[in-house]
């Protein structure tokens, strides 16, 4: 697919690892995503990794994944390496969701995964932009991007909306 190219799925999309190894997000087809801007060093940093956690622990094995993708463009506040982004959410935040190679969100170089979040759910109150570390963007279970999330939205306060509404099974 070509850069001009808009994707017509989110499942036509391609990111990396932070490894650097292509991942479609095609193989997330069938689960409920909330996929996430994040930054080791912000003040919404602690909160939202404990509860990004908790959610992932409830309900990673119910349909729903977490995709957290670094970005350093919100006050220098994910500095480091794609190896040392790393090595910070696995020992300090105790992650086990996937978290992606860094990307950008605004601007010229914005990934075509917030490219095309944006474009589902930009306006509004938000504007075409993201505007801090921890936007959050939910994804049904078919591929539409169903809600967006400001930054100071706690994971938590998402529960209650996304479980009932988009059939996240509960066995």
């Amino acid at each position: 697919m070509s850069s001009s190219d808009k994707p017509s799925s989110i499942y036509d999309i391609t990111v990396k690892d932070a490894t650097g190894n292509d991942v479609s997000l095609g193989s997330y087809k069938d689960k409920v995503l909330l996929i996430v801007n994040v930054a080791s060093q912000c003040g919404f940093t602690t909160t939202n990794y404990k509860e990004l956690n908790e959610l992932y622990e409830k309900y990673k094995d119910k349909g729903f994944e977490i995709l957290a993708f670094p970005c350093n463009q919100f006050a220098g506040q994910e500095p480091g390496s794609n190896e040392e982004i790393q090595q910070t959410v696995c020992t300090r935040f105790k992650a086990e969701f996937p978290v992606f190679g860094k990307v950008n969100v605004n601007g010229a170089d914005t990934a075509p995964v917030f490219k095309y979040l944006k474009s589902a759910k930009g306006g509004g109150i938000f504007g075409d932009f993201i505007k801090w570390n921890f936007s959050k963007f939910l994804v049904s279970k078919t591929g539409e991007v169903v809600e967006r999330y400001a930054p100071t939205t706690n994971p938590s306060k998402i529960e209650v909306n996304f479980l009932p509404r988009y059939s996240l099974s509960v066995h």
